[in-house]
């Protein structure tokens, strides 16, 4: 994806490193299944949520957080944001992390725009704020609706280490949307990135915070 509106993290920069994503969350049909999942490879990975989810179930927002996996802002609610106003961009994104700070203690470092859609504006918007990242990815498999879990398992072929992947536990226009396909797809090639030797690392550990003087 292009570097040209403004600096954007789309890959780990290590072969050996995956760094999965999710998008459209928290979902409390099929996030705790999927925590559970990633326990059992012992892989971090990175949840960007919906404020608007967030607000609804707040506690499963706690509990991606207390089990080590890194939170990323999708604003408040999920829209395309290519022609908003910088006030709205403004409002999705504080709105968002207002939710994410109450529910977890602890503010978002990154953001994901809803779609990969950005604009001139919001980089500007993001430097205003002075604590946020835009992060997109390099591997995807189309999750986005309910489907069988085989043709998302033939799509992750595609992803290798090194790659920022993008997958949903959530559904952007509902709480409880089908996504248990994602979790199928997943519990396939798990164990086949790991046996490769691949690690899952959240973006926190990625790119850790320098530590204070």
């Amino acid at each position: 994806m292009s570097q040209f509106f403004g600096p954007t993290i789309r890959q780990t920069g290590d072969p050996s490193v995956m760094a999965i994503t999710f998008d459209d969350g928290p979902n409390p049909a099929v996030t705790p299944g999927l925590l559970d999942l990633l326990d059992r490879y012992n892989a971090r990975a990175t949840f960007f949520l919906i404020g608007a989810h967030v607000r609804a179930v707040p506690s499963l927002a706690a509990e991606i957080a207390a089990r080590g996996h890194s939170i990323g802002n999708h604003t408040q609610t999920h829209p395309a944001l290519t022609f908003l106003p910088s006030h709205r961009l403004d409002s999705e994104l504080a709105l968002c992390d207002d939710a994410i700070e109450s529910a977890t203690g602890k503010k978002p470092r990154w953001m994901r725009p809803p779609y990969g859609f950005r604009s001139p504006l919001l980089e500007r918007v993001i430097r205003a704020r002075g604590c946020q990242r835009v992060v997109t990815w390099s591997a995807m498999a189309w999750d986005w609706k309910p489907q069988p879990a085989a043709p998302v398992i033939r799509r992750l072929r595609r992803a290798h280490g090194g790659d920022i992947v993008v997958l949903h536990d959530g559904d952007h226009r509902m709480l409880g949307g089908d996504r248990h396909h994602t979790v199928a797809a997943l519990a396939e090639w798990l164990p086949r990135w790991r046996d490769a030797g691949i690690r899952f690392v959240g973006l926190d550990e990625l790119h850790a915070e320098p530590a204070a003087a």
